[in-house]
């Protein structure tokens, strides 16, 4: 371990990633399985992302949204996944402290925009839904890239706040995150320092980033369910409610583990369990996301066999 003396403490200047290592007999399939879920990850999402550039007939609010959660989800997972893999090739994975801020950084303000995002989602669904004589008129270009970009900066300007604050924490003893990355709360807990005042700035901008969008998004959900219900057809209720059920459950599926997360007890007190939660959120949501989407949405699927199509027919020529 790497180590700077400063005046009788010892300061700590890099971390040890311990991952699963708790659970060595299962190390090598928790390699293959997370590779190729990273893999799958980022094809499903950079295909999402390609498909609705270049395609005209998915240059739609609904898919502009679409596309900036795809590209999101990508860096997200690049941000977790590739440092997770090198710890399972290394028996000591060391990672500098500006390189742990860093990855806290982009994780946290991915996340952010993420919750942001979702809500912008479900308000177009809303609109779409409630006030479909006045859609095209609210939710035009200018308007779609204010949600998009406004989502973008949240989330990463308060990441940025309490990175910027991190630094200034001492970290003088053990230096060995028992997790799979730089999270908050591991990594507060080794420093020596004060850390009451980062912990409630973390937890203002985190109920702020995270309590606004659910409500908004579960109020767009309720209104949205009644003017379903209210539909005479039972043909026109289960179209209106197909436009949102992809949607719905990427929001439940997000929310849903992030809340058993950080609702839970800390994690010494679940040990590895939490570290399978915090999995569903990094890991699962990015992957289930395009597979949610393409094999539900069927203006997706028209896309892609467009896309396969002028491959196979350029192939052969």
């Amino acid at each position: 371990m790497t180590r700077a003396e400063q005046g009788n403490e010892t300061a700590v200047v890099e971390f040890i990633i311990l991952c699963f290592q708790s659970i060595p007999e299962v190390e090598c399939m928790l390699f293959v399985i997370f590779l190729v879920t990273y893999f799958t990850t980022l094809s499903g999402n950079l295909l999402i992302t390609v498909l609705v550039v270049t395609d005209h007939r998915l240059h739609s609010p609904m898919f502009f949204f679409l596309g900036n959660l795809s590209f999101l989800e990508t860096c997200y997972t690049s941000t977790i996944l590739p440092r997770m893999l090198a710890s399972f090739l290394k028996k000591k994975y060391v990672i500098s402290l500006n390189g742990c801020f860093l990855q806290y950084f982009f994780f946290t303000g991915l996340a952010g925009a993420e919750c942001c995002l979702l809500t912008a989602m479900s308000y177009d669904r809303y609109i779409v839904i409630c006030k479909p004589l006045h859609y095209t008129t609210i939710m035009n270009g200018r308007c779609c890239l204010q949600l998009a970009g406004v989502s973008w900066v949240n989330g990463l300007l308060a990441s940025a706040i309490v990175t910027s604050l991190m630094p200034q924490l001492t970290f003088c003893g053990p230096n060995e995150i028992d997790h799979f990355f730089c999270d908050f709360a591991p990594v507060v807990k080794l420093s020596c320092s004060d850390t009451h005042w980062i912990e409630l700035v973390t937890f203002i901008l985190a109920s702020l980033l995270t309590l606004p969008p659910f409500l908004l998004t579960l109020i767009s959900y309720v209104c949205i369910s009644y003017t379903v219900l209210r539909i005479p057809s039972s043909t026109g209720r289960h179209n209106a409610f197909s436009t949102c059920s992809s949607h719905l459950t990427v929001v439940t599926l997000f929310y849903g583990t992030l809340m058993v997360v950080y609702l839970l007890p800390k994690p010494n007190t679940l040990g590895d369990l939490h570290k399978v939660f915090s999995v569903c959120y990094t890991v699962l949501t990015p992957l289930v996301n395009p597979l949610i989407y393409s094999l539900r949405n069927n203006n997706i699927k028209k896309a892609l066999r467009t896309a396969l199509n002028k491959y196979m027919f350029f192939d052969k020529a």
